[in-house]
């Protein structure tokens, strides 16, 4: 048995400056038909930016859906044609905090909602990083540049007091390629 679905039918519900709503109707493993709602989303990447003294620079602001105050790492959407998930994640780093880095790793890619949304997030490690400018965010983009030993976020984390999911999966690998010898500040 192939555990495949094959789209049928379909049509956009919604089409915003971020993202797209589509209602496909799909064929079933079994052969059965049903409807999946799907969030198209140009994708994003996020930054984790440790400082020479083992500070991970973080931003904290509100969001909506949750209406609450969220520390995170930086991050962003990838909103030019023609820029790579790498450029894009400069490209954040900068406009959300004014630091620019030397060094960079790429830590993979992951489904943040792999439920009901196609985004791809890109993280990223940057070290060897400077402030160079002032925070220079998008319209309408209002947030709190801070720096926290990376240690303390990664007991935040384990603690549930940092939630956000780009957070937690790249921190955490970072956690773990330092433990491997793997990642050096």
């Amino acid at each position: 048995m192939e555990l495949k679905e094959t789209r049928l039918d379909g049509k956009t519900i919604y089409k915003g400056q971020v993202i797209t709503l589509q209602k496909d109707l799909v064929k079933l493993v079994d052969g059965s038909t049903s409807y999946r709602e799907v969030v198209r989303h140009p994708g994003g990447c996020c930054v984790a930016a440790i400082d020479r003294g083992l500070n991970l620079i973080m931003v904290r602001q509100f969001r909506y859906a949750y209406n609450k105050l969220v520390l995170e790492i930086p991050a962003g959407k990838l909103d030019k044609l023609d820029e790579t998930p790498l450029e894009a994640a400069k490209r954040e780093l900068s406009e959300e905090t004014g630091y620019e880095a030397k060094n960079w790793l790429d830590l993979g890619m992951i489904y943040p909602t792999p439920g009901y949304c196609d985004e791809n997030l890109y993280m990223f490690a940057a070290t060897n990083i400077d402030r160079v400018c002032n925070i220079h965010t998008d319209e309408g983009e209002f947030l709190a540049v801070e720096k926290f030993p990376f240690d303390e976020v990664v007991e935040k984390i384990i603690h549930g007091e940092i939630k956000d999911s780009k957070t937690v999966s790249a921190v955490l690998k970072v956690k773990l390629l330092m433990l491997q010898g793997k990642f050096v500040v």
